[in-house]
């Protein structure tokens, strides 16, 4: 019995080992499939005057904001938009003003919340911001600067619907950061607005 224990011990022990080479080995093997689907996730670039943020967005888990966010990259509507709503420890908003604290018309129609996608409002995740309709984003987004569990969704309701996650931060987590720390005010009736604007000059898609 105990050799039986001790072989099913070893044994054990050897597909843990297995699994844990295995997860660092596949991360830095560039022809592993798990390394390759992350590299067929579209990467959004998001330059600004504080740096770039790339993110990795998810089209498999949130196909609608994905393709909506992109289809307003390559028009180049996001071009000269700002973060107009920054709260430390909170979120980082933009998309949807400019530097005068103007709303900058999309010409995109409402999107399907997709919040019961699975996918968390976790610190680095970018998710669609909304008016208080759940199904009402058009193309507004932020970026978490903290796991915000309230924000996830619980069920199909208009207080449970939450906020979908459409991709991460995947570098320049360090701008988001900057950003965050940036000193707001009240401007035109818009409070946590930046006392300096920190503005999108381009949002570049590859995939």
């Amino acid at each position: 019995m105990k050799i039986k224990s001790i072989a099913k011990f070893q044994k054990k022990t050897a597909l843990l080992f297995i699994s844990f080479f295995c997860v660092v080995s596949c991360s830095e093997a560039p022809n592993q499939q798990t390394v390759l689907m992350e590299k067929n996730m579209p990467i959004a670039t998001i330059s600004t005057t504080a740096g770039e943020v790339i993110i990795e967005l998810d089209k498999e888990n949130a196909p609608i904001s994905v393709d909506n966010f992109i289809s307003l990259a390559n028009s180049g509507y996001y071009t000269d938009t700002i973060f107009h709503r920054i709260i430390e420890g909170f979120m980082v908003q933009g998309g949807g003003l400019d530097a005068d604290m103007q709303n900058k018309p999309s010409g995109s129609a409402a999107i399907k919340n997709e919040a019961n996608n699975g996918l968390k409002n976790d610190r680095g995740t970018i998710a669609m911001a909304r008016t208080m309709d759940p199904h009402s984003a058009t193309s507004q987004f932020f970026i978490n600067h903290a796991d915000n569990d309230f924000l996830n969704f619980s069920s199909e309701t208009t207080q449970g619907w939450g906020y979908a996650v459409f991709g991460r931060v995947i570098e320049g987590m360090e701008v988001v950061d900057s950003i965050a720390l940036t000193p707001t005010m009240v401007v035109n009736g818009y409070q946590d607005a930046p006392a300096n604007p920190v503005t999108i000059n381009s949002v570049s898609i590859s995939e």
